[in-house]
């Protein structure tokens, strides 16, 4: 039917003065997985695997940050 649909979960908020979004890249299989790393620690927080560009644009509309600010770590 569809009169009760659940809504998408929205992502979570992360501020951009704690928090920097990172691509955490495999060299040998070349998997990436989007985190967000805390600046003051360094710990990340996964958040989705990109398989393929639509991942990633899909990442940065979800939590508003740009392409050319994304940084790579091996």
């Amino acid at each position: 039917m569809g009169l009760f649909r659940k809504r998408a979960p929205e992502p979570p908020r992360f501020p951009a003065e704690d928090f920097e979004p990172v691509l955490r890249c495999s060299i040998c299989t070349g998997e990436q997985t989007a985190c967000m790393r805390e600046k003051a620690t360094g710990k990340l927080r996964e958040l989705e695997l990109i398989r393929d560009e639509r991942d990633l644009e899909k990442f940065c509309k979800d939590y508003g940050v740009k392409k050319e600010d994304i940084k790579r770590i091996y």
